[in-house]
């Protein structure tokens, strides 16, 4: 990521839609569908498509309501029993869908659509859903806002693209995928000519959703690519990227083709990251507090690089989420497999890059699996329990990362990071006991469902020669 200002209103891209434009436009008939969201624990956009006359009528000033089920199922759409907040004995009831109407767009990826990101809330409370991700991450952007400061951020996204379409690719067993390219492509620009048809597609969606799109490129495995949005505060940055995944998969899929967002999809290719870059703003003077009054990086900076360092494993079921999350971490696989920081390292786990107004960190632990509103809650409790406590960080590493065998690793699977969250007490002052239990058992449901399943690789090692 780039830049040192977040862009204006209008700057790129189109601004985000208000309700009175809406209303003329479903009245011209240029939009008849208004796509109303919310994301759930996997961080997929999950909701309905309204007819766009009835949501000006009633939607727009009484959103709408979905199964509470939605926030305890797994991938599959099946239940989970086990969760406190929602069950069978508790007869699956409601949560309230109430937009935020900041979030208000066109949708640029498909024709005659807006869309809308909404809030969950307990309507017998009237208070949000304490475990719903975007709840999670306004509770930490509340606590920076008690202190004076606003968090600015950027999810650098990573994809595999394939020739294939989901169909396709799911009749085929997910096996033997023609990739978008035939050789590793990091940088090169004749391959991202090739993959114009898809990739230019997706640029100027999100830029027409309100977006703004800094560039594409290829990455380094075969069909991979980045494709970075311009950095904005935390909480839009989070909206923006379940939006560009929800986007890019709509496209592939009226394209022809398939993108995949998993963490390590092929054992021989590269992963799939989510870098975050991170920065704290004083919300009075609009000042980058990472700064000192000299250029340098100040105690600020030093502290909370310092707990989100110190935290790392506490919340690092927020960074890796599944199973397959922890396959990235490879020595020399550009995933970080050692906690420590360093100035412009590409093997540290956090990079701290920029100057001036656009010093930040950079994680580099996340995976493009993961949910976004809870790493950067993770990131901001983490950073922010750092400020408080005044936690300074390891001293800054220089050379090979990954050959400092005397360095923390970061977990290695999804039983030892369940293990750290579970037990964490910043994780259960900051999140709250609910939210710990609620995501613990999330990720139990992830791996009883792993260790019941026979895989491809058990079939290939042992059918014939056990």
């Amino acid at each position: 990521m780039s830049g040192t200002t977040a862009p204006g209103p209008g700057g790129y891209g189109h601004a985000p839609m208000t309700t009175d434009e809406l209303i003329e436009l479903v009245r011209s008939g240029e939009i008849d569908t208004v796509i109303v969201g919310f994301t759930d624990h996997y961080g997929r956009l999950l909701g309905k498509r309204f007819d766009a006359d009835f949501f000006v009528e009633d939607g727009l000033s009484s959103g709408t309501h979905a199964c509470n089920y939605l926030l305890t199922t797994d991938m599959e759409m099946e239940p989970v029993t086990g969760y406190r907040f929602a069950s069978w004995e508790k007869g699956y009831g409601d949560f309230h869908l109430v937009p935020d109407l900041a979030t208000l767009s066109r949708a640029g990826w498909t024709d005659r659509a807006a869309i809308v990101l909404c809030d969950v809330v307990d309507d017998q409370a009237h208070a949000p859903v304490g475990v719903a991700p975007r709840s999670i991450l306004q509770r930490q952007l509340d606590r920076s806002a008690s202190l004076g400061l606003e968090a600015k951020a950027a999810s650098e996204i990573e994809f595999f693209l394939y020739d294939d379409s989901y169909r396709e690719a799911h009749e085929r067993g997910y096996a033997d995928l023609r990739a978008a390219g035939w050789y590793i492509e990091d940088y090169h620009l004749l391959q991202g000519s090739r993959v114009e048809g898809y990739v230019g597609a997706a640029r100027r969606a999100l830029r027409h959703t309100g977006i703004p799109v800094e560039n594409s490129k290829g990455e380094a495995g075969r069909g991979q690519h980045e494709l970075n949005i311009r950095y904005t505060d935390a909480l839009t940055m989070a909206d923006r990227h379940a939006v560009m995944k929800h986007a890019m998969k709509e496209l592939a899929d009226r394209l022809g083709v398939s993108v995949t967002f998993m963490a390590k999809p092929f054992t021989a290719e590269a992963g799939n990251s989510c870098h975050i870059h991170l920065s704290l703003w004083d919300t009075e003077n609009n000042t980058n507090v990472f700064v000192d009054a000299n250029g340098g990086h100040s105690d600020t900076f030093r502290w909370f690089l310092g707990g989100w360092i110190a935290h790392a494993k506490d919340f690092m079921l927020c960074y890796a989420p599944t199973v397959n999350s922890y396959k990235r971490f490879r020595e020399a696989s550009w995933a970080p497999t050692r906690l420590a920081w360093s100035q412009d390292n590409r093997t540290a786990g956090f990079r701290v890059v920029g100057e001036g107004p656009s010093s930040r960190i950079e994680c580099r632990i996340p995976g493009a699996d993961c949910n976004p509103y809870l790493v950067y809650a993770a990131a901001l409790a983490s950073g922010l329990e750092g400020i408080e406590r005044r936690i300074d960080p390891p001293p800054m590493f220089s050379g090979d990362v990954y050959s400092a065998g005397d360095l923390p690793r970061v977990p290695s699977t999804l039983e030892e990071a369940l293990a750290h969250f579970r037990t964490s007490d910043i994780a259960t002052r900051t999140f709250g006991p609910d939210v710990v239990e609620h995501y613990s058992r999330f990720a139990e449901a992830e791996i009883e469902a792993f260790q019941t399943a026979v895989t491809d690789w058990e079939r290939t090692r042992y059918f014939e020669q056990i």
